[in-house]
């Protein structure tokens, strides 16, 4: 029965309760205890977490014959923005391994797209989130003369924006909360890294990162399921037989 439906021991034992509890742990192994040198230890903790999590998101995957293409994606998206954690150092190739991800994690959140107006709407308050911080990004951009980032900064902020909608547009509660965290992770590195420095920064980046990455590799399985509408009250079979 279990392996009909793609659950197999292994997340039974891991995937349930203790694959995400060694996520916490090791999480924060890296945020309050690694120093920050040498950096390659320091890097090798960073990524451990998204290596563990990418491989819950696998264990979460249904049985071979009923994967869609959406799986595929959102493991590839996590698989990028795993690179992207390796790469920030150098920044731009950071950035461009996280844009990636964001493709492919906006292709799979569209491809499961669930309409709603009140989703559709959120739209707005997105554009004026995602206009706010581009606008103040490029003032700190020109300010520091690192008018060069100006171009694929925007281009990543546009990106993540749509990102975040797709999985608003999936009604997807794991999908949602995922990419939420993950445009405020982003907001708080970028806020802290191009217009001013604030305490604690680092720690926030972290804690709303790896906890929007575990609520999308939560989400692969269900995203493609679709609720169906609530039932209306029964009709007695001698009142149906008279209409």
């Amino acid at each position: 029965m279990r392996a009909e439906h793609g659950i197999g021991k292994g997340e039974m034992i891991l995937g349930n309760n203790r694959l995400p509890m060694l996520i916490l742990l090791v999480s924060i192994l890296y945020i309050f205890v690694i120093p920050a040198e040498p950096m390659a230890v320091k890097l090798l903790f960073k990524l451990i977490p998204m290596w563990l999590v990418i491989w819950y998101a696998y264990l979460r995957l249904p049985a071979a014959k009923k994967r869609k293409r959406y799986h595929g994606l959102l493991l590839t998206g996590l698989f990028f923005c795993m690179l992207g954690d390796g790469l920030l150092h150098w920044f731009v190739a950071g950035l461009s391994a996280f844009l990636i991800g964001h493709l492919f994690y906006m292709s799979g959140f569209f491809s499961n797209w669930r309409f709603s107006k009140l989703r559709c709407c959120m739209a707005v308050p997105i554009a004026l989130y995602g206009s706010f911080m581009g606008r103040e990004i490029v003032h700190a951009l020109m300010r520091d003369d690192k008018e060069s980032l100006i171009v694929p900064v925007l281009f990543y902020v546009c990106v993540i924006s749509l990102m975040t909608w797709s999985a608003i547009m999936t009604g997807h509660k794991w999908a949602i909360v995922g990419s939420l965290l993950f445009t405020i992770s982003d907001s708080i590195l970028s806020w802290n890294m191009f217009v001013s420095e604030f305490a604690y920064a680092n720690v926030l980046i972290m804690t709303t990162y790896y906890t929007a990455q575990f609520c999308i590799a939560r989400s692969i399985r269900t995203l493609g399921a679709v609720q169906a509408p609530p039932a209306g009250p029964a009709i007695p079979t001698a009142r149906r037989a008279s209409y």
